[in-house]
């Protein structure tokens, strides 16, 4: 009987010869790899440990006996520069190391979806001279810090309502000056004494210092 489509039969018999000739070609170990089925691979494990190729340790990345999974980096060294870690409660951070071993910028995030997230920058003996921070309600705080003493000696923010402010502080990390718009467009200037007693009649501070 006639089937009236001879190409068909003739395409069959060249894509048999293909792969008669492939599976030839490829030999029988390609073969077998062919008919592996496609997936993803899974290692697991306690530890990783990465060597350099002097067999250097420069990193890990591990599971801790409290449930703290981290990933560790090391300079040529061996001493650790980086530190990316989450904790059993999921409280994140991401710390960088200087070559003493000082923390120098840290940026962490709390374990909940109301906790504040922030980053801190750190001087070379460790003192935090400057941070960045938001809350769940949109609140942004960042902050200065004097170097030697660790006081806050400036602060820029942004209130949840949206007023931003300006605050100085002395070297006792007291409130001394203040520059702020309020949530209906109207600004305000306050400048105080070491007593808290205002410099500008008229114009108290608007709010006591944090």
């Amino acid at each position: 009987m006639h089937n009236g489509r001879p190409w068909l039969t003739a395409v069959l018999a060249l894509v048999g010869g293909m792969i008669g000739a492939g599976t030839m070609m490829f030999g029988a170990s390609s073969a077998f790899a062919l008919r592996q089925p496609r997936g993803i691979r899974t290692v697991e494990a306690q530890e990783f440990v990465l060597l350099g190729p002097d067999r250097t340790r420069r990193g890990a990345i591990q599971v801790s006996d409290k449930g703290t999974a981290a990933l560790y980096l090391s300079d040529e060294s061996g001493k650790e520069r980086t530190e990316l870690r989450v904790a059993s409660d999921g409280i994140a951070s991401l710390t960088f190391y200087d070559a003493a071993g000082n923390q120098r910028v840290v940026v962490g995030d709390g374990a909940s979806a109301q906790s504040q997230a922030g980053i801190g920058v750190f001087a070379a003996d460790g003192t935090q001279v400057a941070s960045l921070s938001a809350d769940a309600s949109g609140e942004v705080n960042m902050t200065l810090y004097d170097s030697k003493t660790g006081l806050a000696r400036a602060g820029l923010g942004l209130a949840a309502d949206g007023a931003p402010a300006l605050v100085l502080f002395d070297q006792n990390g007291k409130d001394r000056a203040e520059l702020h718009v309020n949530s209906s467009g109207k600004p305000g200037l306050a400048m105080v004494d070491e007593n808290g007693k205002s410099m500008i009649p008229g114009f108290p501070m608007a709010q006591p210092a944090q």
